[in-house]
């Protein structure tokens, strides 16, 4: 599990990715959480350009924006369950912000919970047979 507090406007908010994420998202929004990040990440990654990361255009589609609103909300009910039960007033309580300011530090936040540290069982030794 992974907590990180990111600032959006002039509110510090705390966001949280676990195992518990995918199952959260399924019920609120009836999607696949892994497939939206998927879609979510390759065109944010097409937004980008050169060797700076400054987004090549102000805005990404429609269905992109709200996959962002949906995994942050998600990610920070998560974190802090007194949050508006609604997106639309979650939302609300925002000024005009920057998706990409804040996109870079979820998607790292998704990814780091996704890694690993488990060996493989490929290198434990067969048992011996008696």
């Amino acid at each position: 599990m992974q907590e990180k507090v990111i600032r959006i406007g002039d509110q510090d908010v705390k966001f949280r990715s676990s195992a518990t994420i995918p199952r959260l998202y399924r019920i609120k929004f009836g999607r696949d959480i892994f497939r939206d990040f998927a879609k979510l990440e390759k065109s944010y990654q097409q937004q980008e350009k050169g060797n700076d990361g400054a987004p090549e255009s102000s805005s990404l589609d429609i269905d992109d924006l709200e996959l962002f609103e949906n995994i942050a909300y998600i990610m920070a009910y998560h974190a802090d369950h007194s949050i508006p039960g609604n997106i639309d007033d979650w939302l609300d309580q925002f000024e005009m912000f920057s998706i990409y300011e804040i996109l870079p530090q979820i998607i790292d936040m998704w990814k780091t919970n996704l890694l690993t540290d488990a060996k493989s069982k490929k290198n434990i030794p067969a048992p011996s047979v008696r």
